[in-house]
């Protein structure tokens, strides 16, 4: 038993893979011994085996010295372990991160004198020179050698003319700069479409107030000229004569207003003044016979005195505030007579100024305070009554309107003396009907009334204090 457990340590040193591994390789055990499994070895296979390690230690040695650069223990040519010693590296890779010139040339200069690098044009300030053309190139043509280049601009179809000239209009009513409108339009390529930009205007025009109609008739005079021709006018407005059956579905009164725009261009010279005659004995349309008789009119009134040229009023704030007071006291003065508050209201809207209706409020306020009957006073109270439920006149201009009055009942008392009464009396009616709140009738300024004082002062009557 003692002989089997020393040849079974033997065997287990004697084997191929005998001895301990560190971090430098394979270190092979010095107890090797010529016998396997109890039986010597000849010289021949124990210089064979020898030969297997050291192989076997090598492949290690390449595969760990890779890994670590080198480092540690490695092997001498002979198989020995050598400790403390690095070997440089045999791997392939080491050749392909290396940054030195492979021939041994250069100065240690950047490539490119800086300006090599992925994304780079150039070094930073060169100016590139223009390049000959080489005649020699086989894409050489000589007829792109004195080439210019120019920006096309596609002509517009009739879907892209609508919805690119639409917003542009209705910009127009907003700003009514005509130059800005002509700019816009002259970058564009109109072609064909060119002589559709005046119907398209009065078209959008039509459904809209009555100052962007005029705004319309000062578009059409501008852009005549500058961007529209005479001949463009003339084919723009027959267009709008062709479709009158369509334009009356959406605006009734469509045939004067064609009518009122045909006038007016002819008074401001796009229009020829045979214009109208053309179309004698060649009318079958009602519509177009009605448009065409308004226009007419309208042209023989102007040479009586009628001003074509501001058929169309001005709208908003671009009237002076004194036509407006004007206006506005007609309106009054109209309503007074006629009792039609829905008129009245029609006509406040076309002023088109709801930010100055606490002048209409003022202005009817002082109307009762100068009237000498109750008439006036209870037709001008269901006046404000009415504008105030159907939210012509808001709460604010409403109460800005009756603040103005108090400031300035003072002086309105020197023309009528008791207008600090007939002023409370149309105050507490105002409040009755819903017409104003409580803070502000009680905010409306009294006078104060004559007393007498006590019998020791022998009967004498105080001055009236304010």
């Amino acid at each position: 038993n003692k002989y089997l457990k020393e040849q079974s340590a033997e065997d287990l040193s004697d084997s191929f893979l005998s001895g301990e591994e560190d971090d430098a390789g394979l270190v092979v055990s010095k107890n090797f011994r010529n016998e396997i499994n109890g039986n010597l070895l000849s010289s021949s296979s124990n210089s064979i085996h020898e030969a297997r390690l050291k192989a076997k230690a090598k492949r290690r040695l390449r595969k760990n010295s890779s890994r670590d650069s080198g480092r540690g223990d490695s092997l001498s040519d002979n198989g020995d372990v050598v400790s403390g010693t690095s070997v440089a590296p045999s791997s392939p890779k080491s050749k392909l991160l290396d940054r030195k010139s492979r021939l041994g040339k250069g100065r240690g200069l950047p490539k490119k004198g800086g300006a090599g690098g992925k994304g780079v044009w150039g070094r930073s300030g060169e100016v590139y020179e223009l390049e000959e053309v080489d005649q020699k190139d086989p894409n050489y043509d000589e007829a792109q050698e004195n080439c210019v280049y120019e920006t096309v601009v596609p002509p517009l179809d009739e879907r892209d003319f609508e919805k690119t000239v639409t917003p542009i209009v209705q910009e127009y009513f907003e700003h009514g700069d005509t130059n800005e409108v002509a700019e816009l339009l002259a970058e564009l390529n109109l072609g064909p479409m060119q002589s559709k930009v005046p119907s398209l205007a009065v078209s959008l025009a039509l459904e809209a107030k009555a100052s962007h109609r005029e705004l319309t008739s000062r578009l059409l005079a501008d852009l005549c000229g500058p961007v529209l021709s005479l001949s463009d006018m003339e084919k723009s407005f027959d267009q709008l004569l062709l479709e009158l059956p369509d334009l009356v579905l959406d605006t009734p009164g469509a045939p004067q207003l064609v009518g009122q725009f045909i006038a007016r261009a002819v008074s401001d010279q796009i229009l020829s003044k045979s214009y109208i005659d053309g179309y004698k004995g060649r009318v079958d349309c009602q519509y177009t016979r009605v448009s065409l008789d308004r226009a007419a009119v309208l042209l023989r009134m102007s040479m009586g005195g009628l001003r074509i040229d501001n058929q169309w009023g001005t709208g908003g704030g671009q009237r002076p505030v004194i036509q407006l007071i004007k206006e506005m006291n007609l309106l009054l003065k109209e309503y007074i007579l006629s009792g039609d508050s829905k008129e009245a209201e029609k006509c406040l809207k076309d002023l088109e100024v709801p930010h100055f209706h606490h002048e209409f409020v003022y202005e009817a306020i002082v109307m009762m305070l100068e009237s000498k009957g109750e008439k006036t006073v209870k037709m001008v109270l269901q006046l404000l009554k009415s504008l105030s439920v159907s939210s012509v006149i808001s709460i604010d201009q409403m109460r800005r309107g009756y603040e103005r009055v108090y400031m300035d009942i003072a002086e309105i008392n020197i023309d009528v003396p008791r207008a600090y009464f007939i002023l409370e009396q149309c105050v507490d009616k105002s409040f009755s009907m819903g017409i104003i709140d409580v803070k502000l009738r009680d905010l409306c300024p009294c006078r104060g009334r004559k007393r007498f004082v006590s019998e020791g002062d022998g009967g004498v009557v105080k001055l009236e204090s304010y």
